[in-house]
């Protein structure tokens, strides 16, 4: 077994509550979720390999708030790779027409996102994995769950309009979790449909891990 990350490489996980996980307090500097999940799994598997994750999540952020930081929290460090996780909350304040939701919509999600791998990567010509988001549900009756799964399929498909235009590397969380709740049900992996708990984060750094994997 290979890893795609080398020995003394870099790699920055940005995006909102969901890779944030409580990294900017006293679960600094990774979280306890799929970020730290993630480290943790390449040590117990690389242990001779000296690889620096760093964790930018902030929660609540959607692609603007990114877009807004890019400079400081990923083009600064300059990064190997990069993962980006980021989609929900720009869903919600479309459909709650919150705070700036007019710039928020598939469309301009696209021309902000796209501006945003672009300048990774000419400016810093890492090697991307973009995270699509997700919404862990089975319901087919309550309103609003209903209509956040109808919303987020245009957020998915840019990320992956992106992925293939950037020839990055992609997770499809969605399928991944839609796999699981064949079986079980949503509460495994979420207490409610957007934060995943322990279980829910673990899939996501298998995922993460697996696709690195050679």
């Amino acid at each position: 077994m290979d890893f795609m990350i080398k020995n003394g490489q870099k790699m920055v996980c940005i995006g909102d509550s969901i890779t944030d996980c409580g990294r900017r307090g006293e679960s600094a500097p990774l979280g306890i979720g799929y970020v730290k999940l993630f480290r943790d799994m390449v040590i117990a598997n690389f242990p001779e390999r000296n690889i620096q994750i760093i964790n930018k999540g902030i929660g609540g952020n959607t692609i603007l708030d990114l877009k807004w930081r890019w400079e400081d929290d990923v083009l600064y460090h300059k990064p190997d790779w990069l993962s980006i996780l980021v989609g929900i909350n720009d869903v919600h304040r479309v459909i709650r027409k919150g705070p700036f939701w007019e710039e928020l919509d598939p469309a301009k999600f696209r021309g902000y996102y796209d501006e945003m791998l672009k300048e990774a990567k000419e400016k810093v010509g890492c090697k991307m994995v973009l995270i699509e988001p997700f919404f862990i549900t089975v319901s087919k009756s309550d309103e609003f769950r209903v209509l956040v799964q109808k919303e987020l399929k245009a957020y998915r498909k840019v990320v992956a309009d992106l992925s293939r235009k950037y020839n990055t590397l992609l997770i499809k969380t969605q399928d991944i979790f839609d796999r699981q709740l064949q079986y079980r049900d949503s509460e495994t992996f979420c207490a409610e449909p957007v934060h995943p708990n322990p279980t829910g984060h673990i899939l996501i750094a298998n995922a993460l891990f697996n696709l690195l994997k050679r």
